[in-house]
């Protein structure tokens, strides 16, 4: 283990933190909101701790291995979330556990919220839960691989415990720092059309760029109590559908897509095929059954409000223009349940991703076939590729103690308070990073106590690093020399 380079890096990624902070400050100074000695204090704090582990290792120089990869991003995820709590604490004087609870919210893009009055807060700082969205939504990680061989450190192995999605080794250029370069090229750019977009439709500058932040990066933080329902606008909703999908689809193929300049790319890729169908299936269902109950009367309601929440929840993104907790029948439940599918790899969205789906199917069918056919031998593709015994090893693994970790957080979201219901889909709602769940979260996790809210944050880091990460850290094999 390199000490050294471990707390460089740590310290790197701290700085670069703490620079972000100036948008914020500058907001504040610019709308008199009465936050710019709170932001520049938070600036200090976190500056001053990247300067305490960056400084007595700044001269060490050395590769990291695979296990100081996993120990740096579980470190960052953490260690950043903790010091984007500082300006929680001190502008709303928020309880810490609350204000760590939040950070650690939108440095997921999970969206949950311990906060309200939305529409009376600063605006610098509803911009700071934006952008720190927008940030974790592609991950810094992967922003500072584009800059790490200036301090002279190997990227590949962050990338690999960062990287959503289970084929971690898929590059899209030859040079990994060329790889997230091209990543946040798209990224940025497309966060750049969807305020563009939102700002022709009617949005204010503020709105149009906050909201751009967590729609591309399907965070759902809103500068507003009630959402996007707060604009009462099918335009925007359909802005928000359009880009909520982009930022679901893996940035690969968007490049591909860029590059080629074709949109074929989009239906040529299996995954991104029949994560759309999925889509298309899930909204034609809700509309039918809002319809047969009646909810809102008339079809197009009930299309325009099934469109949208179904895309918000696969993707993870978590906007809200209805309820849908309320929905009759088996929809609240479905819904939640739509979350666990998740977006592409590669994406921003969470879940358990649709390439795995696909996997874990075309694997139980194969046992299924197996069972007719003894002797035959049957194999798992993907985009007319065989898949290899490694990865669908790994998806298995994945897909076990994904459900063992849900099992226990669950058990212990009841033991502190919440009933089965309200435990369940919170447990869903943090570890598929989708924000909204059922019953007493339906909304806020406000009034879940400091225990649960503790269970919460430990179900979105695990949800974010796609369990692996989180988990290797606790097997005594990871420790020995």
């Amino acid at each position: 283990m390199h000490l050294s380079a471990i707390s460089r890096i740590i310290g790197f990624f701290s700085i670069g933190f703490s620079l972000t902070l100036l948008i914020p400050l500058l907001l504040a100074l610019i709308y008199q909101d009465g936050e710019a000695v709170d932001f520049a204090l938070s600036f200090i704090l976190i500056l001053s701790a990247g300067l305490i582990f960056w400084l007595p290792a700044r001269r060490q120089r050395g590769e990291l291995n695979t296990r100081d990869g996993f120990i740096v991003v579980a470190l960052f995820w953490t260690f950043i979330s903790l010091l984007a709590s500082f300006p929680f604490m001190l502008s709303q004087e928020m309880k810490p556990v609350d204000a760590f609870f939040e950070s650690v919210s939108a440095f997921t893009t999970t969206g949950a919220t311990v906060m309200s009055g939305l529409d009376h807060l600063p605006p610098s700082l509803l911009f700071y839960r934006q952008q720190l969205q927008w940030f974790g939504g592609m991950g810094m990680i992967v922003l500072a691989i584009a800059i790490l061989p200036m301090i002279g450190v190997g990227g590949m192995q962050l990338y690999r415990a960062e990287a959503p999605g289970p084929l971690k080794e898929e590059k899209l250029t030859p040079r990994l720092e060329q790889t997230a370069r091209t990543l946040w090229f798209l990224y940025v750019g497309i966060t750049l059309a969807n305020a563009f977009a939102y700002w022709l439709a009617g949005m204010s500058t503020f709105d149009a760029i906050a909201h751009a932040l967590t729609t591309v990066s399907t965070g759902g933080f809103s500068t507003h109590d009630a959402s996007l329902g707060y604009f009462h606008s099918t335009l925007i909703e359909s802005i928000a559908v359009f880009f909520m999908l982009l930022g679901a689809i893996n940035f690969s193929v968007h490049y591909i897509a860029f590059h080629g300049r074709s949109l074929r790319a989009y239906w040529d890729n299996q995954e991104v095929r029949v994560f759309l169908l999925i889509v298309l299936a899930a909204i034609a269902l809700v509309t039918v059954m809002l319809f047969l109950s009646n909810r809102y009367t008339t079809l197009p309601p009930d299309l325009r409000n099934a469109t949208f929440e179904v895309v918000s929840v696969i993707t993870s993104t978590g906007y809200g223009t209805v309820d849908f907790s309320a929905w009759p029948d088996f929809l609240p439940i479905f819904l939640i349940f739509l979350s666990f599918v998740g977006g592409c790899g590669g994406s921003t969205a969470g879940g358990l991703k649709v390439l795995r789906v696909m996997l874990l199917v075309q694997m139980g069918y194969r046992e299924i076939r197996r069972l007719i056919h003894p002797r035959a031998l049957f194999y798992v593709h993907v985009n007319k590729k065989v898949v290899s015994g490694r990865t669908i090893e790994a998806v298995w693994g994945f897909f076990a103690l994904y459900i063992v970790s849900f099992i226990i957080l669950m058990l212990l979201m009841i033991h502190n308070g919440l009933d089965p219901v309200s435990a369940f889909s919170a447990v869903a709602t943090s570890m598929n990073n989708l924000g909204p769940g059922l019953g007493e979260v339906a909304n806020s996790f406000a009034s879940v106590s400091d225990g649960g809210k503790l269970v919460a944050i430990v179900a979105m880091l695990l949800g974010r690093l796609e369990v692996f990460t989180i988990l290797v850290l606790l097997t005594p094999e990871f420790w020995r020399k």
